[in-house]
C-alpha cells in the first residue's frame, strides 16, 4: 500500500512540476488611451510596437478605426498614427509595409511615410481578422465568417483553404503555415489538409506566435493564454475571463521573450515576461 501511496505522490508531484514549467510575468501595461485594442506587432528593427484600434464594435464598417504606435516600456507613442481603417485586426511586416486585415480588405502603410499607401479588396470577404506573411511577401488572411484562409500575392487574392469551421491565427513558420480554428492549432501540409496539434483551447483562439522548436504560444479572445508544446499538451499560462480582461491577438518579441496582449474592451496592452 504504501509503495502505491509514494509513487501516487511522484507522479502528483512530476505532474505539478510540469505545469509550472512555464509562466507569465507582467512588466508593464499601457495607458487606457487606446481604442479597443485587437493585435500588437513587434517591429524589432525600428524597436516600436504596432497596435489596431477598432475604436467601435468588432466587425462595423464606420471609418473610425486605426493603427497606433507604442514604444516597448509601454508609453504611447501615438494612438491615431495612421486613420483610414474600419475595424482593423491582425496585422503582417514585411521590408517596409505594415500589412493590416480589416474586414473586405487589406491595407497597406507604408512604415517610412506613416501612410495608408494602398488597399487589396477581398471579393466576398465579411471577416478578414488575422494575417501572416512568409518570406517572399506572400500573405496569408483569414476570414472568419466565411470561414475561409486567402492567399495573396503580388496583389493577387485566390482562396486557399474553405470549409474551416471559424478561422482566425494564421502564423508562417519557415515554409509551413499554422491557422487555428475553433479552440485548435493544426499545420497545413502541402496537400492543404490540416494536422491536428492541440485543441481544447475554449474561448475563442485568436493569436498564435512561435516560440521555439514545435513549441507555440496561442490567445484566446475570451481571456486566456497556452503554450502549446510539441507533444500537443498545453499548459494555461493566464486568465483573466472572471475579470472580463481579453486576450486577443498577441505579439511577441522572441528575442527577449515578451508576450504583448491587447485587452481589447480594456483599450490597453499589457506586456509580460515568459519565463
Amino acid at each position: 500500500m504504501k509503495k502505491y501511496l509514494i509513487s501516487g505522490v511522484f507522479i502528483a508531484g512530476t505532474f505539478l512540476s510540469y505545469a509550472q514549467e512555464h509562466q507569465l510575468v507582467k512588466k508593464w501595461e499601457t495607458d487606457t488611451l487606446l481604442k479597443v485594442p485587437e493585435s500588437v506587432l513587434y517591429d524589432a528593427d525600428n524597436k516600436v510596437l504596432y497596435v489596431t484600434n477598432i475604436d467601435g464594435q468588432p466587425w462595423e464598417k464606420d471609418n473610425k478605426g486605426s493603427v497606433g504606435k507604442v514604444g516597448l516600456d509601454g508609453s504611447i507613442i501615438t494612438v491615431d498614427w495612421v486613420s483610414g481603417f474600419q475595424a482593423p485586426k491582425g496585422m503582417a511586416l514585411y521590408k517596409n509595409n505594415l500589412y493590416v486585415a480589416d474586414v473586405d480588405k487589406v491595407g497597406i502603410i507604408d512604415i517610412k511615410k506613416g501612410v495608408l499607401s494602398q488597399t487589396i479588396p477581398v471579393e466576398g470577404a465579411l471577416a478578414l481578422n488575422d494575417i501572416t506573411v512568409d518570406k517572399k511577401g506572400v500573405l496569408y488572411v483569414s476570414d472568419s465568417k466565411n470561414k475561409k484562409v486567402h492567399r495573396i500575392e503580388n496583389g493577387q487574392v485566390t482562396l486557399w483553404l474553405d470549409n474551416l469551421k471559424g478561422p482566425n491565427g494564421v502564423l508562417v513558420k519557415g515554409k509551413d503555415l499554422f491557422v487555428l480554428d475553433a479552440g485548435g492549432l493544426y499545420k497545413v501540409e502541402k496537400d492543404k489538409s490540416l494536422t491536428k496539434l492541440a485543441e481544447g483551447m475554449e474561448g475563442g483562439t485568436d493569436g498564435v506566435e512561435h516560440v521555439k522548436g514545435n513549441e507555440y504560444l496561442v490567445s484566446c479572445w475570451a481571456g486566456s493564454i497556452w503554450y502549446v508544446n510539441g507533444d500537443g499538451t498545453k499548459q494555461n499560462l493566464l486568465d483573466t475571463r472572471e475579470q472580463k480582461i481579453n486576450t486577443a491577438d498577441i505579439g511577441y518579441d522572441a528575442k527577449n521573450r515578451i508576450v504583448y496582449v491587447p485587452t481589447f474592451w480594456k483599450n490597453k496592452i499589457v506586456a509580460y515576461e515568459l519565463k
